[in-house]
């Protein structure tokens, strides 16, 4: 199992148009085609206007046929143009859980 955390730097007094977008026309689809939902955050204390999502997946191969998957539907491409200018920045990892990692 291996999980992706995506963290999304949002511009200066849009965190709450992203996120309200997100919910409405991007949240459903990404649970259509992506591994397995484990959370959306936004930060309260530290950097703000991040949103932090948390997907699981069995393999980077299940991952990479997901999203490509996704990518090719229209639904995710009007999404992204809903939120095209709302972004500063995007980091994406892939975590590994440890052998006493409650998340395996």
């Amino acid at each position: 199992m291996i999980y992706e955390e995506r963290d999304y730097a949002i511009k200066p007094g849009k965190l709450n148009t992203f996120v309200g977008l997100y919910r409405d026309y991007g949240v459903e689809i990404q649970k259509k085609y992506l591994g397995t939902f484990i959370g959306y955050f936004t930060t309260e204390i530290g950097e703000l206007n991040h949103v932090v999502a948390l997907w699981s997946y069995e393999s980077l191969d299940q991952r990479a046929a997901m999203r490509a998957a996704m990518l090719a539907d229209p639904e995710w491409s009007d999404y992204l143009a809903r939120v095209d200018g709302l972004l500063q920045t995007q980091n994406t990892r892939i975590l590994t859980p440890t052998s006493f990692s409650p998340l395996q």
